[in-house]
Formats: structure tokens, sequence, C-alpha cells
């Protein structure tokens, strides 16, 4: 593969080779429901990003409702955080060893019963001990233990439904409903709680697409693999029982490299999502724009993961791609650090916010399916799970040493913060040292991360060696019910 000429280019040249003679030859077959799969898993992803974000908008009506103090509403959303560092580990293993099926309906069940709960602990028939925060706190736990089965799944069902030129797509999609859920919870939560303080409304809007996802993923989901693999790694791969899988990606240079680079970045990511209300505020950039900024951040994120997504899917240049993003992503975010620090730019501010998202958020699926080709034949959930335990520890660090940097001003008199200029605080050196880790981590990766594509140079391999042992079949190819 590193003779003469451009060792990458033949590879991918010898690849995308393979992988028609893969088509032509050996047949691997594609099922259509294989996209009812995926829209579940959307539709869940979605649904659960929105309960967990859904009081973060309305934190000040949410706290009024419940008699709560503000520190007590932001632990609805930071028990996330909290609950995925521990149960990554065991959702990880479900998923590689238990299967995508069950630990989708189970996924979906406690999500349902989470969104359930919260319901239920705003009605006035409940006993006042029983009412309100511990049950929705309760109802909230749920709904996080839900995520760490959810948020790992794309790359598994790319790689097991989905043929090789499909599978960065497939992953886009499903990894982008996430943030979609996000950007769905920013807009409506306000909407629907409305100057009335209609708390139960929104929580009762909100489980409906839950109990539509638990229907869907129980009934309509039959079986973990298709009967038949769409790709030559589907078929042949051996993922490494969980425990060892674990001490292989642990020794994986390039592994461990993509793991503490793109866990920094999911880390400044969420900083930039938690703080970015704060950091405006002290300018007089009003809550409004706050949100319209954060709504930007997301919705060019995910047109930009749509493009990479396709380009990726028809090319093979993961890195590249990869390199390429994380620099513009830095330049970015070094434009974000200097333009939030003025007065009256709204239109700077807005569009280095919808740059930063264009270029860091279209980086999430292609450098999960990134881990998924470095660290073959490990289990998918596993490669993708450490990575989300990454940025999640990283993401807590960063916000503590982030906020640690802050220093009160002694005169604001432009502040719209709700607490007053009095307690205004100086975003500028968390801001710059957030700027400095995003270019620290872009120039470690450029430099030192190379890996070969293991699971499609496997696939390539595993053309000849499967093509020998099957009759030629063109209508093999075709989908099938």
């Amino acid at each position: 593969m590193e003779d003469d000429g451009d060792p990458e280019s033949d590879e991918v040249r010898i690849i995308n080779e393979s992988s028609q003679d893969l088509r032509n030859l050996v047949g691997f077959k594609v099922y259509r429901r294989r996209w009812f799969i995926l829209f579940v898993l959307c539709l869940l992803n979605c649904s659960n990003a929105m309960l967990w974000l859904s009081f973060a908008p309305v934190a000040d009506q949410t706290a009024q409702y419940l008699g709560a103090s503000l520190d007590q509403v932001n632990w609805l959303s930071l028990v996330y955080m909290v609950v995925a560092i521990p149960l990554s580990f065991v959702t990880t293993w479900m998923l590689d060893t238990l299967g995508l099926r069950i630990s989708l309906i189970l996924g979906s069940w406690l999500n349902m019963a989470g969104s359930g709960l919260r319901y239920l602990s705003v009605l006035k028939s409940l006993p006042a001990g029983v009412r309100y925060f511990p049950l929705l706190m309760g109802g909230q736990t749920l709904c996080a233990l839900a995520q760490t089965l959810v948020i790992f799944s794309p790359t598994k069902l790319a790689a097991l439904w989905f043929p090789e030129h499909q599978r960065a797509t497939a992953n886009m999609v499903a990894s982008m409903s996430n943030p979609v859920g996000l950007l769905f919870a920013n807009i409506f939560s306000p909407m629907i709680v409305g100057s009335d303080n209609n708390l139960p409304l929104m929580l009762g809007i909100y489980a409906i697409p839950a109990l539509v996802v638990c229907v869907l993923a129980t009934l309509g989901i039959q079986e973990s693999v298709p009967p038949s693999p769409p790709s030559a790694s589907a078929e042949t791969s051996n993922s490494e029982p969980f425990l060892q899988g674990i001490k292989l990606l642990l020794r994986n240079k390039a592994y461990l490299i993509l793991l503490l680079c793109f866990g920094s970045g999911i880390a400044v990511f969420t900083c930039f999502s938690t703080l970015l209300e704060q950091i405006l505020c002290v300018k007089g950039y009003a809550n409004d724009f706050a949100g319209l900024c954060g709504a930007l951040f997301i919705l060019f994120g995910v047109v930009g993961a749509f493009f990479l997504g396709l380009y990726v899917d028809k090319t093979k240049k993961f890195i590249e791609a990869i390199k390429i993003n994380m620099s513009f992503t830095a330049l970015a975010c070094i434009g974000l650090a200097v333009v939030s620090q003025l007065r009256d730019q709204k239109a700077a501010v807005a569009a280095m916010c919808s740059l930063f998202g264009f270029f860091g958020f279209s980086i999430y699926p292609v450098a999960m399916e990134l881990s998924v080709e470095c660290s073959y034949p490990v289990g998918e959930a596993s490669s993708a799970g450490l990575l989300f335990i990454s940025g999640q520890v990283q993401s807590i660090i960063y916000i503590i040493v982030l906020q640690a940097l802050t220093q009160p001003l002694e005169d604001s008199p432009f502040s719209a913060c709700a607490a007053g200029g009095d307690a205004a605080l100086s975003w500028k050196v968390p801001m710059l040292v957030m700027a400095g880790l995003c270019s620290l981590g872009t120039c470690f990766f450029v430099i030192f991360f190379h890996t070969d594509y293991r699971r499609l140079l496997a696939e390539a391999g595993a053309t000849q060696g499967v093509g020998t042992a099957r009759s030629l079949n063109a209508e093999d190819s075709r989908e099938v019910e």
C-alpha cells in the first residue's frame, strides 16, 4: 500500500475499486427497513435531547413554578452529564454484547418513563411532599439513563445495517438529530411556557414524542442485525470482547490522540453552549440575541455535517476532512473570542457563531466514524463510547476552570445580565483560554494523528476471500424487503 505514489491516494483508489467489486461480485444485501430503524433512532435521539434541555431556556420560570433555586434547576440538565460518565461503560457493553435492538427498546422505554414521570411531578393532585422537584429530578434521571443507550447507537447502526458508501451519511443523520432536539428545546420551551408560566403544558407536549418513539421501537424493531450483511466488515467483523476491546483501545496510539483531541473539542463546544448567554450579556447583548446565536450555531452545524457526511461517504477522506475542519474551527473560535468582547457587533458575533457551528459540529459524526476505522475490530459502541466519556469529563473540567478565570467587573454600565451590573463578570480571559485550548488541540491533532483505515482495508481484503466462496450473482446487490 505504501510503494510509489501517494499511499493514501492509492489506498482510497483500491478501497473504492474493492467496494465496487463487493457489490458486483460478492453481492452483499441491504434492506429498506434500515431506513425505518434510522428514523426511530433519530426520533429517539431528538426526543431525548429535547427532554435534556427543556428547562434551560425557561430556567427562571421553572424555578418560580417549582419554588426551587436556579442551581437546582441547572441540575436538571447537569444530571445528564453526571449519569453519563459512570454508566457509559455499561451501555457500551450492552450495545456490543446484547445488540442494537435491546438497547434501543430499553432506551425508548426509559425515555418514555422519564418524560411521563416529569409530567406527573407537576400535577396538582399529587401530595405536596411528592410533587415538583424530587419527582421531577427522578424523571430527568431516567431520561439521562436513556441518553447513554442512545448516544452511542449511530455508529453501531451504520456499521450493521448500511453499506460502506452510506455509513458516514447514516451516522451523520442519526448523530445530528441530537442537536436538532436541542434546537427545538430552545425554540419551543419559551413559546409553550409563555408569560403564563404553563410548565405542565410543556412537559405534557414533550412526553408525546417519547411515547410515539417507544411504540415504534417496541413494535417495529424486530432484529439487531439484518439477515444478510451489507458489507464485508459487517459479515467478517469479529469484535473483540468488551474488556479486551477497551485494552486494545488504550494501547492504540492513533485512537488515544483522537480521544484527547476530539474530547477536548466536545468540551469546548459544551462550554460555548453553556456559557454563551453569560458571556454576551456582559457586553449588553440581550437573552433573545444569545438564543439566536445558539440557534445559528446548531443550525449551521447540522448543515455542515450534512455536506461533510456526503463528501466523506464519497471520498473516504476521514482524516483530511477532520484536519481541515478543525483548523477552520480553531480560527472561528479565535474570532468569536475577539468579537464577543466588543459591543454593538451583532452581525459579527452571529457570523462567528454560525461559522463555529458549521465547521465544528460537522466534525462530530465523521470523528465517530474515524474512531471505528482506526480501532477496528473493536466494537463500534466501545470506540464511540470512550470518545463521549472523554468529552464529558473534559467538559466538566473546562467549565470549572473557565468559571474560575472570570473576574468581577467594577463598572459594567452596559451589562444586560439579569443579576445586574455589580455582579457582572469579565469573560475576556476565559474566552481567550478557550480559543487557546481549541487551537492547541487542533495543532496537536494535525501534526501527530496518522492511521490506517482498518475497517475499509479489512473490507477490501475480505472481497477476495468472500468472493471466491460465493457464486457471481449481480442481483444480490438489489434492495430487498
